[in-house]
């Protein structure tokens, strides 16, 4: 049996850098001061961008601050 040569695995810093933390929809919802199942809707519909893993959802903070700022900038 021919054994392929193994690639060293990629350092965790580098990783754990670029990887930011996912928050949960009471998380989010609580930053944004609005309900999580107003953020839920609003996810569903496009209006803000989520991830739904399975029944969850879940989002960015960084997403979030960008969706603000748009907001803020419009208006």
């Amino acid at each position: 049996m021919y054994d392929a040569p193994r690639k060293p695995p990629r350092s965790t810093s580098s990783y754990e850098a670029s990887f930011e933390p996912l928050l949960d929809s009471d998380e989010a919802a609580a930053l944004l001061k609005i309900h999580p199942k107003t953020l839920q809707r609003m996810a569903r519909q496009g209006e803000i961008a989520g991830i739904q893993i399975g029944k969850l959802w879940r989002f960015r903070a960084s997403v979030l601050n960008e969706w603000i700022k748009s907001r803020t900038m419009a208006g």
